[in-house]
């Protein structure tokens, strides 16, 4: 028994009895259990532990009891929820049955006439709980399970739960993310603080696709990768894929795939409309091979704070950092642009420094963390030099950031202290200290005002 399950267990005695592991995602381990009060099975969730500490207990059960009174014959309602020795955990309904990622690792496709009552279903799901204010967020065939010939949708209110609880920022820092890439919409991905019912519409979108054609919209090696395509490509039609899909429901999935939330279709409903109406066309006339919605154009507003590194390696591309150059230097001053400045954002398991990074203001040099020595410092790659140099002095530093001038680095450090080094090399300066040694985000404005969280 490990460690976790033997604390849960201990904790939990005389409520649950727990019976075994069910399987393991990003965010949480289930395992059946038995409900001694009620004498009936229940998926009991655990938060990873990491996540527990990162997200805090109390603001995550609050906001997860909001889902609480969701009462749909297609969602796995909420039974219950605590903290049990520090592990946050809550308890849904046990389904005799599969999910649906089970089905499609077996089938690999649906039938068509299966792939449509599916999201129909789960369609109906999301317009319950949208009219009422909840969005799903992490729609994927996961969350969805199978049983007695119908969908059911789990997790209601989970990834709105961590977003809005005390470490979500922090989730961000350390490389956690939610919502999954395959199905994640482009307004998700570029870290829209508020989003609406027509993320959710993407993500079903997404799951059509790949129930129908056998894989995703969007695939890649890495979750980077993903994101990439999410925000500059568009889906293969899915007749080129798989000619017995009817011309009305490749209309349907190109609606629900536009890049821009207005372009979607206006509400669930009306995507479960549309599967349902032979030659009806996209909502305003749009397709998701539409010109005037393709690439990254719709979304030059302000990001939030957790992508405004991804924002510098999109900027610095429009400054020229990556002119035309032989194909091998392209490929790679790209890798170093999106590893160091989106990946870490959108790819769990990707560690804390892999976000560091920061282009000088005349579009020179990157710099940017690394840990190859074995310990965390800073190194500087000239745009025309083929390596990076470590800048000296800079052990320990976070979160980079440039003088207006260009003449020195900011950089944060694991123990709360603010720092500046001389770009050429030289001592380190102390700016400030953090009253919160986790949050490291720092910037430099142009009157030499140093701003930092």
């Amino acid at each position: 028994m490990t460690d976790v399950l033997g604390r849960l267990a201990a904790t939990l005695a005389g409520r649950y009895v727990i019976e075994r592991e069910l399987g393991a995602g990003g965010m949480a381990t289930v395992y059946l259990a038995h409900d001694v009060r009620h004498d009936r099975k229940v998926a009991l969730k655990v938060l990873r532990p990491e996540l527990s500490a990162i997200l805090g207990g109390e603001r995550f059960l609050a906001e997860i009891k909001t889902t609480a009174n969701l009462q749909h014959p297609h969602i796995l309602s909420l039974f219950d929820s605590g903290e049990a020795d520090g592990l946050v955990f809550y308890v849904m309904p046990y389904v005799e049955g599969v999910s649906l990622r089970d089905r499609l690792n077996k089938a690999k496709q649906l039938p068509v006439d299966e792939a449509l009552r599916v999201t129909r279903e789960v369609a109906e799901a999301l317009e319950y709980a949208h009219t009422r204010g909840v969005i799903h967020r992490d729609i994927k065939p996961e969350n969805i399970m199978l049983a007695g010939g119908h969908a059911l949708v789990a997790d209601f209110g989970i990834a709105l739960a961590a977003s809005r609880s005390d470490g979500a920022t922090r989730m961000t820092e350390t490389g956690m993310s939610l919502g999954t890439p395959h199905y994640m919409s482009p307004e998700q991905a570029m870290g829209e603080k508020e989003i609406s019912p027509a993320a959710d519409v993407y993500a079903l979108g997404c799951v059509l696709y790949e129930m129908l054609v056998g894989e995703p919209p969007f695939t890649g090696p890495t979750a980077q990768a993903i994101i990439a395509k999410v925000l500059t490509s568009n889906p293969e039609p899915v007749t080129a894929l798989r000619k017995t899909v009817p011309p009305h429901v490749e209309a349907a999935l190109e609606t629900a795939l536009q890049k821009l939330p207005a372009d979607r279709f206006a509400s669930a409903k009306a995507f479960a409309d549309a599967l349902d109406r032979p030659g009806a066309q996209g909502h305003g006339g749009t397709g998701a091979r539409s010109s005037s919605s393709a690439g990254p154009a719709p979304w030059r507003r302000r990001f939030q704070a957790a992508t405004a590194v991804a924002a510098v390696a999109l900027a610095a591309a429009a400054a020229g950092w990556l002119r035309p150059r032989p194909a091998p230097a392209i490929s790679r001053q790209r890798v170093v642009l999106w590893h160091y400045a989106l990946g870490a954002l959108l790819d769990p398991g990707v560690v804390n420094e892999a976000m560091q990074a920061a282009i000088a203001p005349d579009g020179s040099s990157i710099v940017y963390t690394d840990s190859a020595g074995g310990h965390l410092q800073l190194m500087r790659k000239l745009r025309d030099a083929a390596t990076a140099v470590p800048l000296e002095g800079t052990d320990g530093a976070l979160s980079p950031f440039f003088s207006p001038d260009g003449r020195w680095v900011g950089y944060s450090t694991a123990d709360g202290m603010v720092r500046k080094v001389p770009v050429e090399g030289g001592g380190a300066v102390t700016l400030a200290h953090r009253n919160d040694p986790t949050m490291t985000a720092a910037a430099w404005l142009a009157d030499g005002t140093l701003v930092y969280t």
